[in-house]
């Protein structure tokens, strides 16, 4: 099950004389999060690098800012894989501390930062909703109502004409059969509106 984080947190590595100042925080699309690093490059002027890497809404990153190729973003973006995590941006800005610590140690540097970000972050698992809509006759909305409550649904919006119209939203997985069960309950009179 994809998960994403609660809130930004971050971890401060000191490796050979190299400062590495890790943050993963929640992200919501890739404009955003080259925002983010934009804001990173103006606040750090000093730094040598500024690697990120990115999962969220589909799209990926991995980004070394003239670190060796692979060493910085792939491996950030490794951990964020591992850990299945969806939304979420890794950033590294590392302060050069004047010893090279090869490719190997560079790797391992990129990772342990944002591994040890994580270590503090709060994981929030991503339950992906379905939006439905019907309509019953009037006489029905108090059972709808306390069906989509007893079921947890988020109720969306509520409209009152000819009969009353429903909009609302439940976790994916939960749909079907909540589709299917209020159906029954409605005796052939709720009306589906919108469906696939």
């Amino acid at each position: 099950m994809p998960q994403t984080i609660a809130a930004p947190v971050d971890h401060e590595l000191i490796i050979k004389k190299s400062r590495f100042i890790a943050c993963v925080q929640p992200m919501a699309d890739r404009a955003q999060a080259q925002a983010v690093v934009a804001g990173l490059r103006a606040g750090h002027p000093g730094a040598a690098h500024v690697c990120w890497a990115l999962l969220a809404g589909g799209q990926s990153a991995a980004v070394d800012d003239g670190e060796p190729s692979g060493t910085a973003g792939r491996p950030m973006l490794d951990v964020l894989r591992h850990q299945d995590l969806e939304g979420v941006l890794a950033t590294v800005v590392r302060y050069f501390g004047g010893v090279k610590l090869g490719a190997g140690g560079l790797v391992r540097a990129y990772t342990d930062s944002v591994a040890q970000a994580l270590l503090k972050a709060e994981k929030v698992e991503i339950i992906r909703l379905r939006t439905l809509r019907c309509a019953v006759p009037y006489a029905m909305e108090g059972m709808v109502r306390r069906e989509l409550e007893a079921a947890g649904a988020t109720l969306l919006g509520v409209a009152h004409g000819d009969d009353v119209a429903f909009e609302f939203a439940l976790a994916e997985s939960a749909a079907s059969a909540f589709a299917a069960r209020l159906g029954e309950a409605g005796h052939g009179r709720l009306r589906w509106l919108d469906q696939d």
